[in-house]
């Protein structure tokens, strides 16, 4: 008997991890469940969509625009034009983080992730961050991978364990933390000062980019210090969760 060829598509999502309806999600933001996105019907307009569409934008949480087939292909049933994926994790604020910290004596040490779409190298920037003893990970509303059950597993767990800042924009966030006496400090490729060479303490902000392009213009311009990983091989770069991961090493060195 010929068997079966195995699928290797896309899945559909578990449904403990999302809800669907105008009911359903407005229920789920009033028990104070955490949602990370939610996609909207695209060209859709009412009433009620707008007042609950406001409320999720308050909370900072990303909206997306799609296509009828996009929420059909998720749900297989009546969505009424919406659909709330559940966060796994809930989101701490940063300035409660920075301040704590502080309020404890210690001097913050925080992973800005800027543009990281893959949830293996967020979670294993995660767990390279928690296994240091970092604060925190702060991560952008729109334009990073999502904490979903693939980065919970990448990171052994440590996305569980450490906290995790959902922010409007990296940038933003650099400047708050710079007025906070936080410095910024972005692991740059094209950086002329070595990693072994800086004398950088706590409290800092060490800033990650997206293996293709990069840390942003923007958020670079944020940054207080450059600083680079010497290699002596021809390879052309590191992956960037190994790259935090030695990064994170060598600066807390006098610490271990």
């Amino acid at each position: 008997m010929e068997s079966k060829p195995i699928y290797n598509g896309p899945r559909r999502p578990s449904e403990k991890t999302f809800v669907f309806g105008f009911h359903p999600i407005a229920e789920a933001l009033d028990a104070g469940k955490e949602l990370d996105s939610v996609l909207v019907l695209r060209s859709s307009s009412n009433d009620r969509l707008n007042k609950l569409l406001g409320r999720i934008r308050s909370l900072g949480i990303p909206i997306k625009m799609v296509p009828r087939e996009k929420l059909d292909a998720i749900t297989l049933k009546n969505h009424q034009g919406m659909v709330a994926f559940l966060s796994p994790i809930t989101y701490q604020p940063l300035d409660e983080i920075v301040l704590g910290a502080f309020e404890r004596g210690e001097a913050p040490v925080l992973i800005a992730a800027d543009g990281i779409t893959d949830v293996r190298n967020l979670g294993a920037i995660a767990r390279s961050a928690e296994c240091f003893g970092a604060h925190a990970l702060i991560v952008p509303e729109k334009g990073s991978a999502s904490i979903t059950d693939g980065a919970i597993k990448s990171s052994s767990g440590a996305l569980l364990r450490l906290p995790v800042c959902r922010v409007s924009n990296i940038s933003s966030a650099l400047e708050f933390l710079k007025n906070s006496g936080v410095s910024c400090i972005a692991l740059s490729e094209k950086s002329a000062v070595g990693l072994p060479e800086n004398t950088i303490q706590a409290p800092y902000c060490l800033v990650l980019g997206d293996e293709g392009y990069g840390i942003s213009a923007e958020v670079m311009k944020q940054c207080d210090n450059r600083i680079r990983i010497p290699m002596i091989g021809n390879t052309a770069s590191l992956n960037v969760s190994v790259s935090a991961g030695i990064a994170l090493y060598v600066l807390n060195a006098t610490k271990i």
